[in-house]
């Protein structure tokens, strides 16, 4: 017991800010790596390593030879096969790690012009518009992109580049026309892309109740940081899939003030407290 507790004093002697950061970080990396695996196929697969791990040291405590040689085997290529195996959470992972940063888009922008305007309007034009497609029971998709570039979702369906309108995405889902299966994507406040592929989510805790337009929208979701406003066909209940949470049985005024907070509210307090940073920092630097 006392050379433990000599080990520990010994350690914390050595002990340096740059050691406290240095943890602080794995802190973080493994809390997000278990936030990203959690509640998606991940968590499953995490929990078959774990099971592997296990039996690797049940067979080296029980001289299981050729089990442990087998094991052995699997771990030395754990590298290559954490890569396969893990791709697509890996792969939503760096996306994330490298989303374009509004925040400095707008600090960038010489005009001055308040951004939040066509996306205020954005919102109002969609929530007046979900509520008619409610009332109708028309099944919509809409998805509003945050600081992940959807161009690649955009590119499966047919760019628009209009200001945002209910008549006009009225026009869009109406059940005859070509685009109404297809998802809309609005970007800074303009419809970019109509009739767009959503990937599916992978998710085996999805209701199965939800139909492939719900969980186009809670798949995307998953894979981005957008908000997506999705309207049943068979129901005219309007949800908000986010993060991979889907809300539902939102009325019109719900739907505004959600999205709202989302867009607006968040962006506005996040891009406030980045700018009075640099602010702060230019002025240190002019003194």
């Amino acid at each position: 017991m006392n050379e433990f507790m000599s080990a520990i004093w010994s350690t914390l002697k050595t002990f340096e800010f740059k050691d406290a950061v240095d943890i602080l970080i794995i802190s973080l990396l493994l809390y997000y790596l278990f936030k990203l695996f959690r509640q998606s196929r991940a968590g499953q697969l995490v929990k078959g390593v774990v099971v592997l791990l296990a039996a690797f040291a049940l067979s080296y405590i029980f001289k299981l030879t050729m089990v442990n040689y087998i094991l052995k085997s699997v771990f030395e290529f754990a590298v290559i096969i954490i890569v396969v195996v893990f791709q697509p959470e890996l792969r939503q992972g760096l996306e994330r790690l490298g989303r374009s940063n509004r925040t400095i888009k707008n600090l960038v922008n010489t005009n001055n012009q308040n951004p939040e305007t066509a996306v205020t309007k954005a919102i109002g034009d969609v929530s007046d518009a979900c509520a008619v497609f409610s009332k109708s029971k028309t099944g919509a998709l809409i998805v509003f992109e945050r600081e992940t570039l959807l161009n690649e979702i955009a590119g499966t369906g047919t760019f628009l580049n209009s200001d945002t309108s209910a008549a006009l995405l009225g026009n869009i889902f109406f059940n005859k026309a070509p685009l109404h299966d297809g998802a809309c994507i609005i970007r800074d406040g303009k419809i970019l892309s109509a009739g767009c592929i959503l990937p599916l989510t992978k998710s085996l805790n999805v209701s199965q109740s939800l139909g492939t337009r719900h969980r186009a929208a809670i798949g995307m979701s998953e894979d981005s940081d957008a908000v997506i406003v999705v309207v049943s066909e068979e129901t005219g209940v309007i949800s908000v899939a986010l993060n991979g949470t889907l809300t539902r049985d939102l009325s019109r005024n719900k739907l505004y003030d959600k999205l709202t907070e989302l867009l607006v509210t968040r962006e506005a307090e996040h891009s406030n407290l980045f700018l009075s940073m640099f602010k702060s920092r230019k002025e240190k630097n002019n003194e």
